[in-house]
């Protein structure tokens, strides 16, 4: 029995002895760092993105109304008091919807909500949707 606790002190010592002389030093790369923040920038980016190429974005619906003419000229007025912006109709049975923009942040939305209710007078609603939209190149950097 003696033997046994000497043969097992024995390997212990000489365990503990091996492991103290393998120390590992690991020295990073800089550039690790550079890349790093890199991908967490196009993770952000990309996270926003569908599989169709659209981002997950903001847009203002205007009208819900299941009168086509009216939605028709609603969008007509619309293009034409805000050119730069697209206007879409949207057809969900049995109403069609009038949506403006291609917001990605919704305080833009919240901005330009402001400055359409200067001329249209009916209220306009913040919505969800998937918008057009194509990433600066800062947005990568």
């Amino acid at each position: 029995m003696k033997h046994f606790f000497l043969t097992i002190y024995i390997i212990c010592a000489a365990t503990f002895a091996s492991r103290a002389a393998d120390t590992i030093i690991v020295h990073k790369d800089a550039r690790v760092d550079v890349l790093t923040e890199k991908q967490a920038a196009i993770n952000k980016v990309t996270a926003r993105m569908t599989g169709n190429g659209l981002f997950k974005g903001y847009r203002l619906q205007v009208l819900n109304t299941n009168n086509r003419d009216n939605a028709f000229k609603t969008k007509a007025s619309l293009l034409e008091n805000f050119p730069d912006e697209k206007v879409y109709v949207l057809y969900q049975s049995p109403y069609f919807k009038v949506r403006i923009g291609n917001f990605v942040k919704r305080g833009d939305a919240e901005n330009f909500k402001k400055e359409l209710s200067l001329f249209f007078t009916q209220p306009a609603y913040i919505v969800d949707d998937l918008i057009e939209y194509i990433p600066k190149a800062d947005e990568f950097q």
